[in-house]
């Protein structure tokens, strides 16, 4: 039989879809123990690549005959040779196209909704990588929020609406992910935002993302108002749009809320973070869809495939919004943080624009799974 290629597209449908698919990762244990393609109904058999070199005889038991196989690696080549094997047995299975390093920069663009007068709102997940990225688009106009480094998909999606991109924001300097804010700005000739507090150290020139900032796209239908939230970056700005969605970046998120330390600060910005999420936002309407930066794990993911959820049900449910003791609190986001994220450091610089990686330096920085939450 011949071996197929499935492409992370096909891969992220199977995903917002809640299919069934059998993954065979053929990378090293603790590669796949660190970060695996998520599925609501995926099964898992991870046996390294070296394993298999004499043959897959051994496991031929181990893998299903009625479900879809697809065998995954790291850039793709030893899933094909491992996918070959396996047709050779008489198995009908796919290999992943690209392998887990393609599969980190997939984007796959999601309709939040329609926002007052025509306008819409859409969201970018990144699934590899759980960074969640928003275009507003209005009357012609389009403004995209925390962009990731594949910018040619925003570029070409605003044209599929017929929209021209003429502001770019960044919710704060970004540590997990090199951010493609600036890269789009200079691209289509936008104005590109970023929280000064946040900003002080970079090569660049911005327009200045300030508290109560209101920022018009379309025909004055849509108005961004900027909320100054530090707490994970001393920067962090929230964004209202439309009376109806908060953009909370990565202080808060569907499941948990976001760490203080990522730029050493932790014991510093516990009280901002605290402020930010126990005053701030609780007298923000309860009503109002919270859209973050980010996601922790599949199951945050709606029956649409978007990730969201009310500010009303979140402070009833999200156990970071019910901590009354303030130490209790001040020792939940310095103590139970996971990992600091891959090359942090160097994505910072990056994203404050003293270092140029090049594309495959990029690749490697941001390898690995999201961990801006608190546990």
């Amino acid at each position: 039989m011949a071996v197929k290629a499935m492409s992370p597209k096909e891969a992220a449908q199977k995903v917002m879809n809640k299919e069934d698919l059998f993954i065979l990762d053929v990378r090293n244990t603790d590669a796949f123990e660190d970060w695996k393609i998520d599925g609501h109904k995926f099964e898992y058999l991870n046996i390294p690549y070296f394993d298999l070199l004499d043959g897959v005889e051994e496991i031929m038991d181990k893998l299903p005959k009625d479900k879809d196989i697809l065998v995954v690696c790291a850039k793709e080549g030893s899933s094909v040779m491992v996918a070959e094997m396996l047709s050779d047995e008489g198995l009908d299975v796919s290999y992943l196209e690209g392998g887990m390093k393609a599969w980190s920069e997939h984007l796959e663009p999601v309709k939040v909704g329609d926002l007052t007068d025509g306008g819409e709102l859409y969201q970018f997940v990144r699934l590899g990588k759980g960074c969640l990225s928003y275009m507003v688009v209005s009357n012609g106009e389009a403004a995209v929020v925390d962009a990731t480094r594949m910018t040619d998909i925003f570029i070409d999606f605003a044209k599929e609406k017929n929209a021209e991109i003429t502001n770019v924001f960044d919710t704060h300097l970004h540590a997990d992910h090199i951010s493609g804010g600036r890269k789009i700005a200079e691209a289509v000739n936008a104005t590109y935002w970023l929280p000064p507090k946040d900003a002080e150290e970079v090569t660049f020139e911005y327009a200045a993302l300030e508290d109560g900032n209101k920022v018009v796209i379309g025909n004055s239908t849509i108005d961004i108002n900027a909320l100054y939230s530090p707490g994970h970056t001393i920067g962090s700005t929230s964004f209202v749009i439309d009376e109806k969605y908060l953009l909370s970046g990565d202080i808060l998120f569907v499941d948990s809320i976001g760490r203080p330390d990522l730029a050493g600060k932790a014991e510093d910005w516990v009280a901002d973070l605290r402020e930010s999420l126990y005053k701030r936002y609780k007298n923000l309407s309860m009503e109002l869809t919270v859209l973050p930066a980010h996601f922790m794990i599949i199951d945050e993911l709606n029956e649409d495939g978007t990730v969201g959820e009310k500010l009303g049900t979140l402070f009833a449910k999200n156990h970071g919004l019910n901590i009354e003791d303030e130490e209790e609190f001040r020792k939940l986001v310095s103590e139970n943080l996971p990992p600091q994220p891959n090359a942090y450091q160097e994505i910072r610089e990056t994203n404050m624009g003293k270092i140029t990686p090049d594309d495959e330096k990029q690749r490697e920085m941001e390898i690995g799974p999201n961990r801006c939450a608190v546990r």
